[in-house]
């Protein structure tokens, strides 16, 4: 039986490529159509870092920034699919690795070692679209191994498959930052690559709408008007609850709803996660509406009541709405406890 030829480098077979002799494992694009919703200024900016004006010019790899869950990932993912090109994800953590973020050798089912790549030397190979997701959780020594990938280099040298691989053409790049406190500090040289900075702010008022509307278009009108209410009054207080919050305290109210045919009496209770600046909070809710929000501390927090017409008055304090929804209904309110 004549040999099979080796295939030639740099060329694809299936989820397999070699380059420069070493056959390579590629991983899986992410599968999504997500829609922007939202200002589209910051959509074109970031297709505007990746687009070409000239044969000679190289794409921008942006930074996008921002509270925790306002889009950031989303906005990448939209950019993505404007372009019609596949996306892959590397989730940035403390512990990434070189390796990680390039080549692992992993053992195959016939005792040999294995090359796979990961989602970045996916999209390099390819000429996809790379997400360095939450990128300022990565140590220095992960983001030096990038270096010469992020700039007019375009290419990266794997030592453990002992290859040097050169970017796709096609190849783009951006990485999202969150503002908190768990994060490292990203070295001045590897700031110096990723240009420029896109600040993603939060979202309007009809924007929050419209994602509530997006993603839980079952959620009756009332309660979406109340939890988009509550979320920019939050924000005015400098309380950032994201609409991720937003989308998830609406979840937990309509299963609750689903699940207790009594839920009409019944008042359910939500911790949201707590921060160093505001505290812990619970949200209850009643009958197809969401009634108040109190907080453990001193500071004041946003109800979230109808006005006079449902019983509570906008502004009241925490105890007196408290005391007002005791005497609404007969079952008792469910005590907030600090965690």
């Amino acid at each position: 039986m004549a040999a099979k030829p080796e295939p030639e480098p740099g060329r694809t077979q299936g989820r397999t490529i070699v380059v420069d002799g070493v056959s390579v494992r590629l991983g899986q694009a992410v599968r999504t159509s997500q829609e922007w919703i939202g200002e589209r200024e910051t959509l074109k900016q970031l297709l505007a870092c990746w687009l070409l004006v000239a044969p000679q010019d190289l794409p921008l790899s942006p930074r996008i920034t921002g509270p925790t869950g306002i889009g950031k990932t989303t906005l990448a993912m939209s950019g993505a699919s404007e372009r019609k090109q596949n996306l892959y994800i590397f989730q940035c953590t403390a512990d990434t690795r070189p390796e990680d973020l390039l080549i692992t050798p992993v053992l195959a089912e016939s005792g040999t070692i294995s090359y796979q790549a990961s989602p970045v030397i996916t999209a390099v190979l390819t000429g996809g679209i790379c997400v360095l997701d939450e990128g300022n959780r990565m140590n220095e020594k992960s983001w030096a191994s990038l270096a010469s990938l992020l700039d007019h280099r375009r290419s990266v040298e794997s030592i453990v498959a002992g290859i040097q691989i050169n970017a796709h053409p096609e190849f783009r790049c951006c990485v999202t930052m969150n503002d908190d406190a768990s994060t490292y500090e990203v070295p001045d040289y590897i700031l110096s690559r990723l240009q420029p900075t896109l600040n993603l702010g939060f979202p309007r008022r009809e924007d929050e709408m419209a994602i509530l509307r997006y993603h839980l278009p079952f959620a009756p009108a009332e309660m979406l008007t109340l939890t988009v209410n509550f979320l920019q009054d939050a924000q005015q207080l400098n309380l950032q609850f994201s609409v991720r919050d937003g989308i998830h305290v609406l979840q937990f109210a309509l299963k609750r709803m689903a699940q207790d045919s009594a839920i009409s009496s019944l008042k359910v209770m939500i911790r949201c996660i707590p921060t160093s600046e505001c505290g812990d909070y619970g949200i209850l809710f009643g009958s197809h509406e969401l009634l108040t929000v109190r907080k453990f501390s001193d500071v004041r927090i946003p109800p979230l009541c109808k006005g006079r017409e449902g019983g509570v008055e906008r502004g009241a304090s925490a105890p007196c709405i408290e005391s007002k929804l005791a005497k609404r209904s007969t079952s008792p309110v469910p005590s907030l406890q600090r965690r």
